[in-house]
């Protein structure tokens, strides 16, 4: 596969959901539990236990902390987990999520990857990529499609389908995700840039339509409008 030209990769992350809400904890910590997160780790440093696990136990029982909470302090006091719980190492550090899920056997997937997110962002002004390490989820209020490099000659690019009509093309595939509980509920096997088509685009516009809580910064097409689950 011919490379992508590096101006096509200059993507700007935005922060992940889970990311921001931990952000939250650590800067209500002073409110909510008397103590700013350096305090806290000062302390476990001076009279808690060592170990991650007997942390997380120590803040919970000693000083009534909620799991959330006492997990994120224990994780920190292990020298770990400062960029899921700070935004702006997040966004600093999601370039190389991305990075790592093609530098080795799965570096041919690339230009497919790049396609899609150029397909992605294409949708509306408000489509939001927030790298994980494994996959790349794209968000407008809730996850509303993927990116997952599955294997060395294929890319699964899981969409959000509920709420759409139950007949879909074979060619998408059910993860089962509305029996799971699962945001993305059908996939599409990509092994190759001609099977980046009209299809994928029309459903993936659908997708992002159905995760649409404010109206959309683009005018939805007459194709995808009909899939739509009259309400």
């Amino acid at each position: 596969m011919a490379k992508t030209s590096a101006t096509k990769r200059q993507i700007t992350y935005s922060v992940h959901p889970a990311v921001g809400f931990l952000e939250a904890i650590v800067t209500n910590l002073p409110d909510k539990t008397g103590r700013s997160l350096d305090q806290w780790l000062a302390l476990i440093k001076k009279e808690g236990p060592t170990a991650e696990a007997e942390q997380v136990k120590w803040l919970k029982t000693r000083h009534s902390l909620g799991g959330t909470t006492a997990g994120l302090i224990a994780e920190r006091a292990q020298g770990k987990g400062e960029e899921n719980s700070d935004g702006a190492l997040y966004v600093r550090a999601a370039a190389g999520y991305v990075e790592a899920m093609y530098a080795g056997p799965k570096a041919d997937l690339r230009p497919l990857h790049d396609a899609l997110i150029e397909l992605v962002r294409s949708l509306g002004d408000d489509v939001k990529i927030c790298p994980c390490t494994t996959i790349v989820p794209f968000y407008r209020e809730h996850v509303f499609a993927q990116i997952k490099p599955t294997t060395r000659t294929r890319i699964d690019f899981g969409l959000a389908l509920k709420g759409v009509m139950k007949k879909v093309p074979k060619r998408l595939i059910d993860t089962g995700g509305l029996q799971k509980g699962d945001r993305i509920t059908h996939r599409i096997p990509i092994t190759a840039p001609a099977e980046i088509d009209a299809e994928v685009r029309e459903w993936a516009e659908i997708a992002y339509e159905l995760d649409g809580a404010a109206p959309s910064t683009r005018a939805p097409s007459s194709r995808a409008s009909a899939k739509l689950k009259k309400k």
